[in-house]
């Protein structure tokens, strides 16, 4: 694994506003082709097992804190629990999740936490950085089968859902979530679902009927959120979920809110203890000397902080903690010239499906944070 500085592409950003990628820089610049990031076929190879097994071994701890009840851990609303657990015994459709990973190429690589209710950059990890290797070395490849596995697995879903349209949803005005939104639904439209598009905020209630419904009055029994399951359980729209008449498909399922609440992380380590691919985790400090205290539902690095010799090396600020706190043994993020990468791992469907690596100038990824590109030697 090495870090390659090389010269930005002319005129790149009209490059990739061609391709819809219109946020590539806000205050300070998120996509970042000054620097290239490389990898073995070994490495790489390395980074798709562990991701399959982390997925596997979360899928049983999901089932673990169905079977044991552990939910309150979790503080998720107990009106809720019902669906979630119906929509996991139900099987119900879910589309992809990424997996934050620490890993330097050399030791086993760390699972840092999995973001498997609202995940992010999928659209610069699938389509961005694959039509910047074209253009800077053709014959190069990636880990990165993300569109054609996304396509793929939406036609597969297709017989899972109802036999109606397939909505996609986001909040108004956040160019990331709409575009990151309308990518997938353009995947989903490739496959041969019938979609539309509906702002979170425009999705309406019949309270004569009991179900969601659009703007036209419509019902809505298969849609897309890039939503957080924790915002709608706790505004009254969310209330709904469980009393809809027409139980629809929610993509991502409910159950995701157990794998993207950051209570997984000690489940996971009582599950797995000293597995070489988790970090001790907690929901007390225990006898932890270098650790990372994390919100359960914290995001973009929010109220984090790191603790090294019972000193705070780093910390960031919020609005997240009052849900509560895990404690996940310190590792350090590799350091290349004074550039810490985390390596996004994505899972579509069930299968390991390629890598997006954000990278910041200290040891806490957060919204500063640059999308650096890949490639394999």
């Amino acid at each position: 694994m090495q870090r390659i500085s090389i010269a930005p592409r002319n005129n790149w950003q009209q490059t990739v506003e061609a391709l819809g990628f219109g946020f590539h820089t806000a205050d300070v610049p998120y996509w970042d082709e000054s620097a290239y990031y490389a990898f073995t076929l070994p490495e790489i190879e390395k980074l798709e097992g562990v991701t399959s097994d982390l997925w596997e071994m979360c899928l049983q701890a999901v089932q673990y804190v169905i079977d044991k009840n552990l939910f309150a851990q979790f503080k998720i609303p107990e009106f809720i629990v019902p669906h979630i657990i119906d929509t996991w015994n139900n099987d119900a459709p879910a589309i992809y999740g990424r997996f934050d990973l620490c890993y330097d190429g050399i030791k086993e690589p760390k699972l840092l936490e999995f973001n498997a209710d609202t995940p992010t950059s999928v659209f610069e990890a699938s389509i961005i950085q694959w039509f910047w290797l074209k253009d800077f070395d053709e014959p190069k490849d990636q880990f990165n089968s993300l569109h054609e596995k996304l396509i793929a697995y939406w036609k597969y879903l297709k017989d899972y859902l109802y036999a109606d349209k397939l909505y996609f949803t986001c909040v108004k005005d956040v160019l990331e979530d709409f575009t990151t939104t309308a990518y997938l639904q353009d995947c989903a439209m490739q496959g041969g679902l019938d979609t539309a598009f509906i702002y979170i905020n425009d999705i309406g209630w019949d309270n004569n009927n009991q179900f969601f419904v659009d703007l036209d009055k419509q019902p809505i029994r298969n849609i897309f959120k890039l939503y957080p399951y924790e915002w709608m359980v706790n505004e009254s729209f969310g209330k709904n979920l469980p009393i809809d008449t027409l139980k629809a498909n929610w993509i991502e399922p409910s159950w995701k809110m157990v794998l993207s609440n950051k209570a997984i992380l000690p489940i996971l380590w009582q599950l797995f203890p000293y597995h070489k691919n988790l970090l001790p985790a907690y929901f007390t400090r225990s006898n932890l000397k270098d650790y990372v205290k994390k919100p359960l539902l914290s995001r973009e690095g929010a109220n984090i902080t790191i603790v090294e010799n019972e000193n705070i090396i780093a910390g960031s600020d919020g609005s997240y903690g009052e849900e509560g706190f895990i404690y996940q043994e310190f590792c350090k993020l590799p350091e290349f010239n004074g550039n810490f990468p985390v390596i996004g791992s994505w899972v579509v469907g069930q299968e390991p499906a390629g890598i997006g690596i954000r990278e910041s100038n200290g040891l806490i990824t957060d919204n500063l944070s640059r999308f650096i590109p890949h490639l394999i030697l």
